[in-house]
């Protein structure tokens, strides 16, 4: 099978200072972490209006689908159940 993104939700994982999501192969759920640097480098800083929270998820709403291209990436060397995608990724 391969990686699906069906489901658009994400959340910020504060704990992480990440965006979460979550993929699906087949009936096997894998979650992904976006590490809030990574956001940022993207070209899309925190401009001090907001929370850092609505900041990052705005962040990763733009940047969405080449944030799932590098998450299918990262899934296709080697599956597991969680990553953690961070600013090297996206290079």
């Amino acid at each position: 099978m391969t990686l699906a993104f069906p489901n658009p939700s994400r959340s910020f994982d504060e704990a992480r200072n990440a965006v979460c999501f979550i993929a699906h192969d087949g009936m096997f759920k894998v979650r992904f972490f976006v590490e809030a640097e990574a956001l940022t480098r993207s070209g899309i800083a925190p401009n001090g209006r907001g929370t850092a929270e609505a900041t990052y998820l705005s962040a990763f709403d733009a940047q969405r689908g080449s944030i799932e291209r590098v998450a299918s990436k990262a899934y296709a060397r080697g599956r597991h159940d969680s990553y953690t995608l961070t600013a090297a990724d996206f290079r």
